[in-house]
């Protein structure tokens, strides 16, 4: 029997339309093995929460370059919760000024990763931190 994969859904809420990042991001996760869905860019916060419970993620990335990050990845959090999926792990990237990072972690952001972040650092923190989950 096979160990199931860590699935990661890649997603860029809000209007942010630069999608290289996550692009670049969700190659990286697929080529170190993990099952990878990327959303595109142009998500809402209810279709990312839907989306991630929907296809049993593991982990959801979100990407945002537009500054919204303080309302977005929070509310990714706060409606995972709401529909009884908190044990979906959700880290965040982009650009994230260095005094939102704490904002951030008390809203239930695991980690964030910024540009110029290793991909290789990525990678391993998804190993160490992130197992599947496991459905009754």
């Amino acid at each position: 029997m096979t160990e199931k994969k860590i699935r990661i859904m890649v997603a860029k809420p809000g209007l942010d339309g630069h999608d290289r990042g996550a692009r670049i991001l969700a190659r990286c996760f697929r080529d170190a093995g993990f099952e990878v869905i990327y959303t595109g860019c142009h998500q809402t916060p209810e279709q990312i929460a839907a989306t991630a419970i929907q296809e049993d993620v593991d982990l959801v990335g979100l990407s945002c370059l537009s500054g919204a990050h303080r309302y977005l990845f929070p509310r990714v959090v706060e409606l995972l919760k709401e529909q009884g999926a908190d044990d979906i792990v959700v880290i965040g990237g982009g650009i994230i000024p260095d005094q939102d990072f704490q904002t951030l972690y008390d809203a239930g952001i695991k980690a964030i990763f910024t540009p110029g972040s290793p991909l290789d650092t990525i990678v391993r923190w998804v190993r160490t931190n992130i197992r599947p989950r496991v459905n009754l």
